[in-house]
């Protein structure tokens, strides 16, 4: 059984002095404060939970600044997606696997210790089917095992281009599924996480521009427990689509149409109505924002700050992975609402700090939405730990919230030092134990994409 000690750590309760973790088997034994370290154990000034990063899509890693060009008259979303298509489809099963672990490097040296893969790659760049209707969720999981990054799996249904049941385009041909498939899809899925402690299986319809009512209506009877997560009013265009098609918003009609509860996370939900941001806090749904990712598309922004006035659960996801940073998500966060309202400390409430504020609310939010029962530093849960480095300048003086408020909004470089996933070390002195290698491979795939 390892032992950590930390002179001051963050605890569901607050903040506590002399904290000593025992670990055992991936997960907290005990956590113990006010105690003296005992022989053996490792010793740090710093100790925060680490934090989930709920949505994901690893491959656009190596794509990350390639669509920086404007190409026309306007640039949104829908041209930004033509660049995706052109990328994916030049990529094998190998060059995922590479560019999914360099992205779950960065996210472990970051300090996210748990990832939501938001899997939608399904075939080879032909459209055809692998003998293996696994293989690329088996390469994903592979990048997850090799990092040591704790996995929910979210294979994704896509069957079609638009609302209605539309026909899928060319370009589209990787994701496309029937239910059928996506029943075996499933099935391949959990066997590709089986041996991996602490992966969890959950699953996504993409949206509800790509999935039939019916579609969705069979999905949900798969597993009626299981994480399920979805895109929904990301853009005003999907808005108005979605009203042309059934008179009603997306919020709006799934709302109206299925039951959603805790074990939903809405990715998202940009565009939503005062009545559906209420609706969607008293659901118990987590709302997926990748403040990062929307702010680089253009999307727009969520009304995070009403939202919490209504109790809502959120957490944030790096998303496209054009950065990755969990200071830069929260940061991003923060600053939408107060670009939005034109005042400070938006999301802080009446008596915390905004740092703490977002930290906790994110780490909350995002093990919900990944399926994990038990977050944070707390005896029975999984030991997804971070320590800060005491010497980086940022953090000269500071303790307790200020920690936080000042990791969040007064860094550049990051203090991350160490990194548990599950009770393993995988990331010392801010640098993961394999960066090298697998950032070697990374950059042999994208020169030969690239080159191509």
């Amino acid at each position: 059984m390892a032992g950590l000690f930390f002179d001051e750590a963050l605890l569901p309760q607050g903040w506590a002095r002399n904290v000593r973790l025992a670990i055992d088997g991936g997960r907290f034994a005990s956590v113990e404060t006010n105690v003296s370290p005992a022989p053996g154990d490792e010793r740090h000034r710093i100790g925060l939970p680490g934090m989930p990063n709920l949505h994901s899509h690893a491959f656009q890693r190596g794509m990350a600044g390639l669509a920086e060009i404007r190409g026309g008259a306007s640039d949104s979303f829908w041209t930004w997606r033509e660049v995706m298509y052109r990328f994916v489809g030049r990529m094998t099963a190998d060059d995922i696997e590479a560019v999914a672990a360099q992205a779950y490097v960065e996210m472990l040296e970051a300090g996210f210790t748990r990832v939501g893969e938001f899997h939608y790659i399904h075939h080879d760049a032909s459209g055809a089917r692998y003998d293996n209707i696994g293989e690329l969720a088996e390469r994903v999981a592979s990048s997850a095992q090799t990092t040591g990054i704790g996995l929910t799996l979210l294979p994704v249904f896509y069957a079609h281009a638009g609302f209605g049941g539309r026909a899928s385009e060319q370009n589209q041909r990787r994701f496309i599924n029937s239910i059928d498939g996506f029943s075996k899809l499933m099935a391949a899925c959990r066997r590709a996480i089986a041996g991996q402690q602490g992966a969890i299986l959950g699953f996504a319809p993409h949206s509800l521009r790509a999935v039939t009512p019916d579609e969705l209506a069979a999905l949900l009877q798969l597993d009626d427990e299981c994480p399920v997560h979805m895109h929904i009013a990301e853009q005003t265009r999907e808005v108005d689509d979605c009203m042309q098609w059934s008179g009603q918003r997306p919020l709006q009609w799934l709302f109206n149409h299925v039951e959603i509860d805790r074990r939903w996370c809405l990715i998202h939900a940009t565009h939503a109505t005062p009545d559906e941001v209420a609706r969607l806090a008293r659901s118990g749904a987590v709302a997926g924002l990748c403040p990062v990712t929307e702010a680089n598309l253009g999307d727009g922004t969520f009304s995070a700050a009403e939202f919490c006035d209504h109790g809502g659960a959120f957490g944030v996801g790096s998303d496209s992975n054009v950065l990755i940073g969990v200071s830069d998500e929260l940061r991003q966060l923060e600053y939408s609402q107060r670009l939005a309202h034109r005042a400070r400390n938006v999301l802080a409430g009446s008596a915390a700090s905004t740092g703490r504020t977002l930290f906790e609310g994110a780490v909350t939010g995002g093990s919900q939405a990944l399926g994990v029962a038990s977050p944070g530093l707390v005896e029975g849960g999984f030991a997804d730990i971070v320590s800060l480095d005491p010497e980086h300048v940022a953090l000269a003086g500071r303790s307790g919230d200020a920690i936080l408020d000042s990791w969040i909004f007064a860094t550049s470089r990051s203090p991350v030092d160490c990194v548990w996933a599950r009770g393993r070390n995988v990331v010392r002195g801010g640098r993961h134990r394999a960066s090298d290698a697998i950032a070697r491979r990374f950059r042999q795939v994208l020169q030969g994409l690239l080159g191509a």
